[in-house]
């Protein structure tokens, strides 16, 4: 009995420990050096597979024809999301080197995708240089299997401290989420990529990660009424750019309606801004 007390106790402490940590404000980071990220350069070329299908945007069994094997690269879009921004703050790319073989491919993309995605980016010179490709869009469209044995694990994120969060309506408020909005400018400010955590619970209808990486300019209805339309990198899709919009009389956010989302309400958690979160 006192040992299960004890172990309660460790979870309990631990609990605290992680909510106090993810409740904290979002530290001001360095601007990340070199260009504004570009959906064109700075995302991968292929998709995170998912384990159901969503006819009409709702979730349902996959049912597999005799033969047919399931989807092969599922449960990613954290691991994706976490991946683009390291490789954005610790990665170099030089296409004038000729292409490394590859076994030292694996290695420069496992010491990228070991550095703590919410350290402060590395200079130009300090940075693990990619031979041979021109960015990331373009070495995923060469080695996307070498890149997917390399990203990270799925299932792991499911037990990622921060998750707590969705059960909370001190998050899910519109409170939060106007402060969220704030974080989300201050981090593009920085020329940085905010990774954010989608969930609609209780619902789930949607549980997903992406990266918003900049916002649309303005119409003059969007001015009138205080829209802000963000533009976001969604791994599900990597065909082109999914919009997420933000209204600041109602202080919500709004998914765009695809196949896999019936579009409308989400609440946005930052993810990866630092350590448990």
């Amino acid at each position: 009995m006192l040992g299960r007390c004890f172990s309660f106790a460790r979870v309990l402490v631990f609990c605290t420990v992680a909510s106090a940590v993810t409740a904290l404000p979002a530290f001001a980071r360095p601007a990340v050096p070199g260009p504004p990220p570009r959906f064109a350069t700075d995302t991968f070329s292929f998709a995170n597979q998912t384990v159901y299908l969503y006819p009409n945007g709702y979730a349902e069994a996959r049912q597999l024809s005799p033969g047919e094997k399931p989807p092969a690269f599922t449960l990613h879009c954290f691991a994706m999301c976490r991946s683009m921004e390291q490789f954005r703050k610790f990665a170099r790319f030089d296409p004038a080197l000729p292409p490394p073989d590859d076994t030292t491919l694996n290695a420069l993309v496992r010491r990228i995708n070991r550095c703590a995605v919410w350290r402060a980016p590395l200079p130009p010179e300090k940075r693990v240089v990619i031979p041979g490709y021109a960015n990331l869009r373009t070495l995923s469209q060469a080695k996307p299997l070498l890149l997917q044995k390399n990203v990270g694990g799925g299932r792991i994120t499911y037990l990622r401290p921060g998750n707590y969060r969705m059960f909370s309506y001190w998050w899910n408020g519109p409170s939060s989420q106007a402060r969220t909005r704030r974080a989300v400018d201050e981090v593009l400010a920085h020329n940085d990529l905010f990774i954010a955590y989608l969930t609609t619970y209780p619902s789930l209808s949607i549980n997903h990660a992406v990266v918003i990486y900049g916002r649309r300019p303005p119409t003059r209805a969007d001015t009138a009424t205080g829209l802000i339309h963000y533009q976001v990198y969604d791994p599900n899709h990597p065909e082109a750019p999914r919009e997420l919009l933000y209204d600041p009389r109602q202080r919500v956010f709004s998914y765009q309606k695809d196949w896999d989302f019936v579009g409308g309400k989400v609440t946005v958690l930052q993810s990866y801004g630092f350590w448990l979160q």
